[in-house]
């Protein structure tokens, strides 16, 4: 018995010894940089490291890896709120890997894997409620392939289809919000086949939508400008199309503007390092889904 004490008295000395030798090594290992300035293994981003941010100085803002300056392995960002905001996987600074994209909420709102800066295979974007909004398929180059879905915020299905190699193909079903058929019409690369659109009215009484809380507009930052041909034109507020470049001189906006207003097209994203994260595509003011990234 005595052998045994003393031997759960050698592991909880042992314990304690590791414990404090591995805080120990963690204040030097955490937020590191080499010699020549590169950030190395484990970082943690705080607040302060993003000035003009909602962050407070000590808060998390993302967690990960980098190797030379790099972000590698799977990080975590959040949102101003503490809530997990993105779960990426990355390889030389680019996403790379499985994605997971959240709403505020906590539910997810975008996921599907990422390789050579594309979506590829399975691909789902959420309703804030958690429902299903598009269901789609990618290619191996990122391009649109085989079946492809839209849903209401209701679950129902909206609307039913094939791609093949990025463009519409075949028959297309678009649904009534209480399931039944509202019009059929047929692809070709693409192009409707004006011939083939039949329309149906709804039999059944359609479901009442529930109020939806208007999304702000998308207004114009105050570091986005168009390019020096339009600056020296003396253009101030944007009515119209243009492509607008941030502080480095990166693609920033592009699509149609009213009164400074951004109202359909792309906009860039990138992430600290300036590096191209997601290209999402809006209409009508209203976010519909990401382009695939060009290499």
């Amino acid at each position: 018995m005595r052998r045994v004490a003393l031997y759960f008295v050698f592991m909880l000395l042992c314990t304690v010894v590791h414990t404090q030798t591995f805080e120990l090594l963690g204040k030097d290992t955490i937020n590191r940089t080499d010699k020549l300035g590169k950030k190395q293994g484990h970082w943690i981003i705080r607040g302060k490291d993003r000035p003009g941010k909602c962050f407070r100085p000590d808060q998390t803002v993302a967690i990960g890896d980098f190797l030379d300056n790099r972000r590698v392995g799977v990080w975590i960002e959040y949102y101003c709120s503490g809530r997990v905001k993105t779960r990426i996987t990355f390889l030389n600074g680019r996403p790379e890997g499985y994605a997971w994209m959240y709403h505020e909420n906590g539910k997810i709102h975008e996921e599907g894997l990422w390789k050579n800066s594309r979506w590829i295979g399975a691909y789902k974007l959420y309703y804030p409620n958690g429902q299903v909004q598009h269901e789609f398929l990618y290619s191996a180059n990122g391009k649109r392939e085989g079946a492809q879905r839209y849903y209401y915020e209701n679950g129902q299905l909206a609307v039913e289809g094939s791609f093949v190699n990025g463009k519409e193909a075949g028959l297309f079903k678009e649904y009534h919000e209480n399931g039944e058929l509202k019009s059929t019409r047929e692809y070709n690369e693409g192009a409707v086949n004006e011939t083939t659109v039949r329309e149906f009215p709804a039999t059944k009484p359609l479901p009442k939508r529930e109020e939806v809380a208007t999304a702000p507009p998308i207004k114009v930052a105050p570091d986005e400008q168009p390019n020096e041909a339009m600056v020296d034109k003396g253009i101030k507020v944007l009515n119209g199309r243009y492509t607008l470049y941030n502080k480095s001189r990166q693609l920033a906006k592009e699509g149609l503007f009213k009164d400074n207003i951004f109202i359909e097209g792309k906009i860039y994203i990138y992430d600290a390092n300036g590096i191209l994260q997601r290209i999402a595509v809006y209409k009508a003011g209203r976010y519909i889904g990401d382009s695939p990234l060009e290499n």
